[in-house]
């Protein structure tokens, strides 16, 4: 089953996923944020707009590929793949 490393400051907003290797039944990257928004309620809604498509801050890596779909996450997943999910901060 695929491995989800995410950037530590998502930890803060969803920290049922912190100290845990998270390991998700998926095989496209939709199939991993709906995974996760099971374990973490609200993670899904805070990678991807009320569409369902990445926004734009958000990165996601299988491997070291970014994703090519951000509109439908439809990118296949393979069962030894480590997703990377990132999300871009800013500020002054």
């Amino acid at each position: 089953m695929p491995r989800v490393e995410l950037t530590r400051h998502l930890y803060r907003f969803f920290p049922a996923l912190q100290g845990t290797e998270i390991v998700v039944e998926a095989s496209t990257v939709a199939e991993v944020v709906r995974a996760l928004d099971r374990m973490a309620p609200g993670f899904a809604f805070y990678v991807c707009d009320e569409r369902g498509r990445l926004r734009t801050h958000v990165n996601v890596f299988i491997g070291d590929e970014r994703i090519v779909d951000r509109e439908r996450l439809s990118d296949r997943v393979a069962p030894d793949s480590c997703v990377f999910i990132l999300q871009a901060l800013s500020g002054g």
